[in-house]
């Protein structure tokens, strides 16, 4: 769905500007309920006789459920319609002014959705669609000219059932609302998300909202299958679709569309569009960047304005009656046009252009495959298995290879030690990711980032949101796993801006080539692991205390200590990182040194006495001098010296090319490790119990990273 050339309105040009990082690629935007998922294996289909789509048309026409703040409700495009060279076409500018000219008096001009009916050939199996069009679609990732949605309705002419309901989300790579089997006697409902009229069904007894999950009597609004691949979800049996998430509580923060490099509003073409006429600025921000952490006084979903169609009156609580007419009346139209829009933060032309089609317009439904073939919007593969089982009309699901994550939030833990320990939480806005092979990006849902009709092969996924700094890695997508998990365990933690760093290892001088770079945190564990191809970029939490693990084409090892100084605004970088026993033997003298020092400084406020192990590091672990309560941690600190000159000989040795006493030297180190747990122990009545958790992490890291120096082939 791209600009036409030969439009009027496309002729403008469009005012560029440089980006922010990598949510730039995020900023892309992704065309409402257009599957990838078609099938050429389904049987053609035929129109419904006229008598048959009414009176199917009547039966399911669905009542829509509004937010509260919704600036644009389903009308009739035939008011904003012009000629141009022989067609009829409706420009995004004549749309868009026209609908706010004669919204008037708190009425929305002309409701009005239209249904097209069709039933497969030699098939009891018909479907009736409904195609609700806005004059603008305004959203966190996208906004165009124009919008069309659909509800099909699949229905057994035999029996006169209800098959299934498919409700258009945001994208292809976002899985539909759908439901198998609803109650025959059950009008459907839509609940219209807020600006970009993604649809979401509601089939249970609370009419205005969303229920994902059913409880007790309450059913479930969807049937989609359950989430796979992220650990923590495992169990507990989510179903995979977009859903509504302001309506599950969750924040989404909306952006503002730019033309011609002036919000759209003050565009001499839009007279009667103010910024009263978009979402509200207090659901929008301007810039994801200019935040320094993540807006959280964003408003939940509320209902507003409920529509019904017009020959319907079982729906008493309805506030507007919409027209239902035959789409035959509007499909003279041949084309929904406008000129290409821009974010009003940063976007790279490249990125900016990819995505054209995306912030343009959708175009017109009866020039979509799906128009003639609703099957082809099923997204999830068990509806259309299920459908596949009763009519030889529909095809077998072919493989989706689909990309999973949940994003949360990296923040500092309650039990390390004051900015040297992290935690993840739930995420407190909604993100945006984007697989930048494929520049569509797509809005999470309750923290869950989903691209769906992934190809098999190497991608890099970026994850973005407001007042977050940008996360990006490889992901390898195979077709041998229909789903691939992003980030440690499926999770990808994002970092407040504020509260950012950046780390850099590679660089131009680098003598490794690097093939993967992970973190770990001291309390969250490992955080992030990627493939890179000679150098990573990474946004860490300053608040955190870290190992960053490099290995490289030969898949030896390396570890570094990164400490993050949370005043400085400078990046960290590990520009000549090595791999091999050499680095793994310094990781853990610097792991050691550090905690030997903040132990000893310890001991200097409990008696002022400094003195330590002695300069050799030979008093091992077993003596303890000076006095009170000191002495247990003058025992440790000295226990630890000897460790970092274990391990600094160790490193010594194998630079040397001495293997078998850089091993002997490593041997010593992992003897004094095994012991550092009582050690730590001894000394816990004089130690702050978040600086025990923190040495006990440390030691066990350090213990790791000896253990792999001990095997490494590489010196």
């Amino acid at each position: 769905m791209t600009d036409d050339p030969t439009c009027d309105d496309s002729t403008f040009d469009v005012d560029r500007r440089t980006v922010l990082g990598a949510l730039a690629a995020a900023g892309g935007a992704s065309l409402a309920g257009c599957s990838a998922l078609e099938r050429s294996s389904d049987s053609p289909t035929t129109p419904v006789d006229e008598d048959t789509a009414r009176a199917l048309a009547t039966r399911f026409a669905p009542t829509l459920y509004f937010d509260e703040n919704e600036p644009w409700f389903p009308t009739d495009p035939r008011p904003y319609t012009s000629e141009r060279d022989g067609e009829t076409i409706v420009t995004g500018f004549d749309a868009f002014d026209g609908y706010h000219e004669r919204f008037e008096d708190g009425s929305p001009p002309n409701p009005t959705a239209f249904y097209h009916a069709v039933e497969y050939e030699e098939s009891p199996l018909a479907v009736v669609q409904f195609w609700f069009y806005s004059v603008f679609d305004q959203f966190t990732t996208n906004f165009h000219w124009h919008d069309w949605e659909v509800l099909h309705v699949f229905v057994d002419t035999e029996t006169d059932e209800p098959q299934l309901y498919v409700a258009s989300s945001h994208s292809r790579k976002v899985p539909n609302n759908e439901f198998l089997d609803p109650g025959p006697e059950r009008v459907p409902r839509i609940l219209t998300e807020l600006g970009s009229h993604s649809s979401t069904l509601s089939v249970n007894d609370v009419a205005d909202r969303f229920q994902r999950i059913g409880v007790e009597d309450l059913l479930a609004d969807i049937t989609n299958t359950a989430i796979d691949g992220i650990e923590d979800l495992a169990d507990a049996e989510i179903p995979l679709a977009y859903g509504l998430p302001r309506d599950e509580g969750s924040r989404l923060p909306y952006v503002v569309p730019e033309f011609e490099g002036e919000p759209i509003y003050d565009h001499d073409r839009l007279p009667s569009v103010t910024r009263e006429s978009l979402v509200p600025a207090g659901l929008t921000v301007r810039s994801f960047d200019a935040l320094s952490s993540a807006p959280t006084d964003l408003p939940t979903r509320e209902t507003g304005l409920v529509f019904r169609h017009s020959e319907r009156d079982t729906d008493a609580d309805a506030d507007v009656d919409y027209d239902l007419l035959p789409s035959s009346e509007i499909e003279g139209i041949a084309d929904f046009t406008g000129p290409q829009l821009s974010f009003e933060f940063a976007v790279p032309d490249a990125v900016e252009d990819a995505m054209s089609g995306h912030i343009t317009t959708t175009g017109a439904p009866w020039g979509q495959p799906r128009f003639e073939n609703p099957a082809a919007d099923i997204s999830v593969p068990n509806h259309r298995t299920a459908l596949a089982d009763r009519y030889d009309a529909i095809g077998e699901a072919a493989p989706i290879n689909t990309v999973v994550s949940r994003v949360t939030e990296a923040v500092t833990a309650d039990d390390a030690p004051e900015d040297e320990g992290l935690t993840t939480t739930e995420a407190s806005v909604e993100s945006v990711a984007l697989l930048e092979s494929d520049p569509e990006a797509v809005p999470t849902f309750t923290g869950i980032a989903v691209v769906q009709d992934v190809p098999a092969g190497d991608h890099r996924l970026t994850v973005n949101g407001a007042g977050r700094a940008p996360h990006s890695e490889r992901v390898s997508v195979s077709d041998d796993e229909a789903t691939t998990a992003a980030g440690i365990g499926g999770e990808i933690p994002l970092v407040a801006r504020d509260r950012a760093t950046k780390l850099e290892v590679g660089g131009e001088d680098a003598e490794t080539d690097l093939a993967a770079v992970a973190l770990e945190d001291d309390f969250a564990g490992r955080l992030y692991e990627s493939p890179v191809d000679g150098r990573d970029t990474v946004y860490v939490h300053a608040g955190g205390a870290y190992t960053t693990e490099v290995r490289d084409g030969d898949d030896a090892v390396g570890a570094y200590r990164v400490n993050p100084d949370p005043e400085s605004e400078s990046a960290v970088r590990i520009e000549r990182p090595e791999t091999g026993k050499a680095s793994l033997s310094t990781f853990v003298v610097d792991v050691a040194e550090e905690t030997r020092a903040e132990v000893a400084a310890l001991a200097d406020e409990e008696d002022g006495d400094g003195a330590g192990g002695d300069e050799e590091g030979n008093n091992d672990d077993t003596g303890q001098q000076g006095g009170g309560s000191s002495n247990a941690l003058r025992g440790l600190e000295r226990a630890l010296q000897a460790i970092v000159e274990a391990a600094r000989r160790a490193a010594e040795r194998a630079r040397e090319n001495d293997r078998a006493n850089a091993d002997k030297q490593l041997e010593t180190v992992a003897e004094r490790l095994q012991r550092m747990e009582r050690r730590i122990d001894d000394a816990s009545d004089d130690l702050p119990e978040s600086f025990s958790n923190a040495a006990r992490n440390r030691m066990k890291q350090a213990d790791r990273r000896a253990d792999q120096a001990r095997n490494a082939e590489k010196l």
